[in-house]
């Protein structure tokens, strides 16, 4: 009798926790154009970025090695909501997911998720109109930039959660550092509209002018920066860097409100954080590239109960193509159909995961409609590229370039011959790059023929050749014929 009773309750206990799990939800935070080295906890060298951030760290885990398989903002988003790589969701730049391709949102729905957005929803699927119950645009939320609005409308979205008593996912997307930056002004000089949530009596209003963004918590003098080690420190450049960073802060101050609301709601302890950035900063060398800054991001987990507080995940290399499977394993529910990806929920848990070692990444079709076919594979330390585009007469050009930084660089290299032959690179690459990251952080020194580095070089050459194959990219042939021209 009495191993019947231990039995029942043993069983009761069981079912209570299958039910708990069942109820786990998930909030996935997503920052627009951040670069890892601005956080805080990944060693930021400007003092008092993201406090914010830096908390959720410490609360969970943090990836080392954490990547988004093609650094540009519409596909990078793609990968995350079907766990494919473009090649196979067909959404290669600026388009499309295929019709036949399943999304996560939609499968969370079909298993009885609420699912609720909050910007960036002309980023992800936005050809899949009724993935998210629940929508709130940029638009409504001073152009992404008002941690305010984040909160009212996380808080709004957690209300409706509580009415259905249905577990939950939560995308919220910041808008920030994205262009265009803060423009650094006192918060008292700012221009509000009349409509805004941060407008007050006292602030002057002018009819026409568009309204200045809110202020970040903290702004940047340019003298407080550290410039990025790949490109020089010039004035032009330390300005846009400043403007960046008080985007950066104001980002942070997002991601602290919509924390706030969560824990009010009575959520967090019952609630799955992921929180990536989307690509590195938008500057020439970083964003719609394929070397190490361009994506490797932030990638933290808080899990309560499951992850403890404080760790610092430096085996595994994950990438953005890994998320969706990891989020329908955390939640108990089938793959969907068609993953490049894998789950990395045995990482989670505090084991270690075989086959992480390398990451896929790439560039196709950029914002421009142009393309620029790249293919890396980066591991702990090295990194292979190969510049498919690359043919000494056609020219890179990027959003990037739009910026302060950019029209700095040209204007400098007049003057600078050694400036002058990275601006020449960046403009036309070479058919191969192969860097030692741990060396050469900034990927300033291309190794591609320096006979120390041969063995590596061809090791990662057959590794993105296999996996090229493996996952049907229709640019393996030409890659072939790249390596057989210039490697072999």
């Amino acid at each position: 009798m009495k191993s019947l009773y231990v039995s029942f309750f043993l069983s009761a206990g069981l079912f209570i926790n299958i039910l708990a799990e069942s109820k786990l939800n998930v909030m996935f935070i997503t920052l627009d154009d951040m670069n890892r080295d601005s956080v805080g906890i990944y060693g930021s060298k400007v003092k008092g970025t993201t406090p914010n951030i830096d908390k959720l760290a410490r609360q969970g885990l943090r990836f080392e090695h954490g990547h988004v398989s093609i650094a540009i903002c519409m596909p990078t988003r793609a990968v995350w909501m079907t766990g494919r790589y473009p090649h196979n969701s067909g959404a290669l730049g600026f388009t499309k997911i295929n019709p036949d391709v399943p999304t996560l949102p939609e499968t969370l729905l079909k298993n009885g998720y609420l699912t609720g957005i909050l910007g960036k929803t002309e980023h992800v699927v936005p050809s899949r109109t009724k993935a998210f119950g629940y929508s709130r645009d940029r638009s409504e939320m001073d152009n992404g930039r008002s941690q305010k609005l984040y909160g009212k409308f996380t808080a709004e979205f957690l209300g409706q959660v509580k009415d259905a008593d249905k577990p939950f996912f939560l995308m919220v997307n910041a808008h920030d550092p994205h262009r265009p930056f803060d423009n650094r002004k006192p918060a008292e000089q700012r221009l509000f509209d009349a409509g805004s949530a941060e407008s007050t009596s006292g602030n002057r209003k002018k009819k026409g002018r568009r309204s200045d963004y809110p202020a970040p918590s903290r702004i940047y003098k340019s003298e407080e920066i550290v410039i990025p080690g790949f490109l020089p420190d010039l004035p032009p450049i330390r300005e846009e860097i400043a403007q960046y960073y008080s985007s950066v802060s104001r980002a942070d101050d997002v991601v602290g409100r919509v924390l706030a609301e969560l824990e009010k709601a009575g959520f967090a302890k019952n609630t799955l954080i992921m929180l990536k950035s989307d690509h590195g900063i938008p500057v020439p060398f970083a964003k719609t590239n394929v070397w190490r800054h361009s994506t490797l991001t932030p990638w933290i987990v808080r899990w309560p109960g499951m992850i403890k507080p404080g760790i610092h995940d430096n085996e595994h290399v994950v990438a953005g193509v890994d998320f969706a499977p990891t989020i329908l394993d955390v939640l108990g529910l089938e793959p969907m159909e068609g993953m490049d990806g894998r789950s990395f929920l045995p990482v989670l848990k505090g084991k270690k995961q075989k086959g992480r070692e390398f990451v896929y990444t790439h560039i196709n079709t950029i914002a421009s409609g142009r393309s620029f076919t790249m293919r890396s594979l980066q591991g702990k330390r090295y990194g292979l590229i190969w510049n498919g585009w690359h043919d000494g007469v056609t020219t890179f050009k990027n959003e990037s370039m739009s910026g302060l930084t950019w029209k700095a660089m040209a204007n400098a290299s007049e003057n600078d011959p050694a400036l002058a032959e990275r601006i020449k690179h960046y403009l036309f690459r070479t058919p191969f790059e192969f860097y030692d990251y741990a060396k050469d952080p900034d990927a300033l020194n291309n190794l591609i023929m320096d006979d120390q580095y041969t063995k590596l070089v061809f090791r990662y050459v057959k590794e993105l050749n296999k996996i090229m194959k493996k996952t049907g990219d229709h640019e393996t042939v030409r890659y072939e014929k790249a390596v057989d021209k210039e490697i072999q």
